[in-house]
């Protein structure tokens, strides 16, 4: 007897894909390719890698290293899950999507969040300055 062939299917073969934000198609490889590059560009590469992301996402670490090594890509409730972890998942599926518009968006907000941030130190060290020394 010999073996079936009904080994896993990892990607389709009928050549479905995303529309690209050009108007063309985005094949599933590219899409895996996509959110591979953001995942190790957000957590780094390697075994810890993969567990912080199969803990976040409760997604099966199998699953999580065929993400990293963009065999395939999350499917729609754990790519949600990672665009709430990973900001650079939120910005690689806006542009996918083909809302780069969003991604200059949440990219000015950052700064300005940041930029508070930082008038907030600088008005800390000024009242330190004020505050009269012991001695």
């Amino acid at each position: 007897m010999s073996p079936t062939n009904k080994g896993r299917n990892i990607q389709s073969k009928k050549g479905q894909g995303f529309p690209s934000s050009t108007g063309g198609r985005l094949g599933a490889a590219a899409f895996a390719s996509a959110i591979a590059t953001a995942l190790r560009n957000d957590f780094g590469e390697g075994r810890s890698a993969v567990k912080t992301i199969a803990g976040l996402t409760l997604a099966n670490e199998r699953a999580v290293k065929n993400w990293f090594n963009g065999i395939n890509g999350p499917s729609g409730e754990f790519l949600i899950l990672l665009c709430r972890h990973s900001d650079t998942v939120l910005e690689t599926f806006l542009m996918l999507a083909g809302h780069g518009e969003l991604v200059k968006v949440k990219k000015f907000g950052d700064v300005k969040t940041k930029l508070n941030e930082m008038l907030l130190l600088l008005g800390d060290l000024e009242h330190l300055n004020d505050k009269p020394t012991i001695g």
